[in-house]
């Protein structure tokens, strides 16, 4: 029996989110109050009182997300994981909690992530869509059609669990994939309130800087392997999981792949850190017989 630790990525943010955690841990409002001073303005006050618009600014979103997560994490008692892994964003976060970041170099990573994926999203309007209930050899055969056919950008970007698949790219090629994906018998085909095409090649713009303070940074031995978006499988390799972490910001988030990995390397139960639940229910959807919990 192994434990994995999860951690979410961007939209599980809510107004209020670490509040309760600040007020009443000593330690957690330490690491709050470095954080404020990293990013050079007071994060804790967005995620405490600000407005769920004022959440959803990227530049905001991934470094609260990525706080919370982490705080949770860093305040629970006797946690040791046999594993880790994070859904987009929450890469950073797992590769804080087995040692390979500091959660300083982490959070500034992210918000460097957060900003250069913004100028990304700015540079040429995108979007993101939902596809449910379509094989995912259905959905990638229509997304490269489209681009063959159109030369519009459309591509797999989230593989969240049998049957949800999130697809990203130009405007244009995300509204005629929709039409298409319905056409083949969609369940659904809904466009996401997303700031753009994350995961798919209109990110180069994005990664090209965010590689250059991965390759910057010291990343440590890890304690635990992490199971990486890209690849799917357990790296512990520090190069190998740089590579990986920039390239996940065009690259597709393999996520019903890495839980099934995750499975086949013997982890049976999966403890979620960070705020919201998505993950839980997605980890559920891919291996019912997961022990599942959340820590908020």
């Amino acid at each position: 029996m192994k434990h994995a630790y999860l951690f979410p990525g961007q939209g599980s943010q809510f107004s209020g989110m670490g509040k309760q955690l600040y007020e009443t841990n000593a330690f957690a409002k330490n690491l709050f109050e470095q954080a404020n001073t990293i990013l050079g303005f007071r994060i804790s006050d967005v995620m405490f009182g600000g407005t769920d618009e004022a959440l959803k600014q990227t530049n905001v979103t991934q470094p609260a997300v990525f706080l919370h997560a982490v705080i949770v994490y860093k305040t629970l008692e006797g946690a040791r994981p046999h594993m880790v892994a994070g859904h987009s964003l929450g890469e950073f976060s797992a590769l804080v909690a087995n040692g390979v970041l500091t959660f300083e170099d982490a959070l500034r990573l992210v918000s460097i992530r957060a900003k250069a994926m913004q100028k990304a999203c700015e540079i040429q309007p995108s979007a993101m869509a939902a596809v449910l209930a379509l094989a995912d050899e259905k959905v990638e055969e229509i997304c490269a059609s489209i681009t063959a056919e159109t030369g519009e950008v459309v591509v797999a970007a989230n593989y969240n669990c049998p049957g949800q698949l999130v697809i990203s790219g130009s405007i244009k090629g995300i509204e005629l994939a929709c039409e298409r994906m319905k056409a083949a018998g969609a369940k659904r085909a809904l466009i996401l309130p997303v700031g753009g095409a994350f995961h798919s090649p209109l990110m180069a713009p994005a990664k090209e800087e965010l590689a250059a303070a991965i390759e910057a940074t010291v990343f440590h031995t890890a304690s635990c392997p992490v199971y990486q978006n890209v690849v799917a499988r357990a790296v512990m390799d520090p190069s190998e999981i740089k590579r990986n972490l920039i390239n996940q910001l065009t690259g597709a988030v393999r996520w019903t792949q890495t839980i099934q990995c995750m499975v086949a390397d013997g982890a049976t139960q999966f403890t979620e850190c960070g705020p919201g639940k998505v993950l839980q229910g997605l980890v559920q959807k891919i291996y019912k017989e997961a022990i599942v919990q959340g820590v908020s």
